[in-house]
C-alpha cells in the first residue's frame, strides 16, 4: 500500500505539468500534505472512537463537531459579511475554531461523562441533540443571510483541500503529530477495550479515566482536520471500515497504519481522477460524501441480510 501511495503521488504531482515544475509541486504538494494529515486524523479517531463505543457504525462525527463548524462559520459570515470572513488572516482563525471545538469537546466530556458515572451512551445522545440544535441555528441563520453571502458560505461549508496555506499544514502538523502519537501509546489499552468494559476493568484498566482521555483526544483529532479542510464526515466511516476488511487483526496500532495508508491512498486517487479525467467538474468532498452515505447506507442493509440469509441457510 506504501508502495502504491508513491505511485500515486509521483503520478499525481508530475502528470500534466507541462514543464511549469515548480508552480504545480508547490500547488499539489501542499494539497498532498493536506491528504497525509487529514487521512492520518479522521482514520485514527474513527477507529479509536469505534471501539470506545463497541459499534462499527458510529463516527466521531455523532459528538457534534462537524455541525458545530458550520455553525460557527454560519454565525460569522452573517455577522461581519461573507467577504470580511474570507478575508479573515487564516492562521488565527484556524486557531479559534481549533479552540472553540476542543473546548465544546472538554465540556461535553467533563461534564457529561463525568457527571453520569460511565453512563457513555448518554453522552453520545448529548453529542446528537446538540448537533440537531446546532444544525437549526445555521440553517436559520443561512435562511436569513443575503443570497451572495450564503454563496460565499457554501465555498467554506464543503471540504476544500485546494486553499490550505502552509502555515495552516505546519500548525496541524504538529498537533497532530502529538495526538496520533499518544493514541499510538493507547494502542494496547484500546486492544483490551475491544474486550469489552467490563474485561477492561477486570484487567486493571482505569476505564473512566482512559475513556475521557482517549475522547478529548478523537474530539481535537476531529476539529484540527475540519478546521484545516472542512467537514469530512464519512472518510472515517469509509477508511475505517474498509480497513477492518483488510486488516483483519485487532491490534490497534496495526489499523492505524493500514488505515492512515488506505485514506491517503484514496484521498489521492480521488484527486487525481477528479482534476484530470474529470476536468475539476466535482469536488473530492462531494465524492467522499456520496460514497460514503451509499457505502453506510449499503452497510446497515447489506450486512443483516447477508446474516439472515446465512442463518436461514444453517437452519435449512
Amino acid at each position: 500500500m506504501a508502495g502504491l501511495i508513491l505511485l500515486f503521488s509521483g503520478l499525481y504531482l508530475t502528470y500534466g505539468t507541462y514543464g511549469n515544475w515548480e508552480f504545480a509541486l508547490s500547488l499539489r504538494g501542499k494539497k498532498l500534505a493536506a491528504f497525509v494529515l487529514v487521512a492520518a486524523a479522521s482514520s485514527s479517531s474513527t477507529i479509536a472512537f469505534q471501539t470506545l463505543t463497541q459499534n462499527r457504525f458510529l463516527t466521531p462525527g455523532i459528538l457534534g463537531i462537524d455541525q458545530l463548524y458550520v455553525t460557527l462559520q454560519t454565525i460569522l459570515f452573517f455577522v461581519i459579511g461573507g467577504s470580511a470572513g474570507l478575508g479573515l488572516p487564516a492562521v488565527p482563525q484556524f486557531l479559534i475554531n481549533v479552540l472553540l471545538l476542543g473546548g465544546l469537546s472538554v465540556v461535553f466530556i467533563r461534564f457529561f461523562l463525568g457527571k453520569t458515572g460511565n453512563d457513555f451512551f448518554r453522552l453520545l445522545m448529548v453529542g446528537m441533540v446538540s448537533s440537531s440544535l446546532f444544525s437549526s441555528i445555521s440553517t436559520f441563520l443561512q435562511v436569513l443571510m443575503d443570497p451572495n453571502e450564503y454563496d460565499l458560505l457554501q465555498g467554506r461549508l464543503y471540504a476544500s483541500f485546494s486553499n490550505v496555506s502552509v502555515d495552516l499544514l505546519l500548525i496541524s502538523g504538529c498537533l497532530l503529530a502529538v495526538i496520533c502519537s499518544l493514541l499510538w501509546y493507547f494502542g494496547p489499552e484500546l486492544d483490551v477495550l475491544l474486550l469489552g468494559f467490563d474485561h477492561g476493568l477486570n484487567l486493571g484498566l482505569s476505564v473512566r479515566s482512559l475513556q475521557q482521555l482517549l475522547l478529548f483526544l478523537i474530539a481535537a483529532a476531529t476539529g484540527i482536520a475540519t478546521a484545516l479542510v472542512g467537514p469530512t464526515v464519512f472518510l472515517g466511516f469509509v477508511v475505517a471500515t474498509v480497513s477492518y476488511q483488510i486488516f483483519p487483526v485487532y491490534r490497534h496500532r496495526q489499523l492505524f497504519i493500514g488505515s492512515t495508508l488506505l485514506g491517503i491512498l484514496f484521498l489521492i486517487g480521488g484527486q487525481f481522477v477528479i482534476e484530470q479525467l474529470l476536468g475539476l467538474k466535482a469536488t473530492i468532498s462531494t465524492v467522499i460524501q456520496f460514497a460514503g452515505g451509499a457505502f453506510f447506507i449499503g452497510k446497515l442493509t447489506v450486512g443483516p441480510l447477508r446474516n439472515r440469509w446465512q442463518f436461514g441457510k444453517q437452519s435449512d
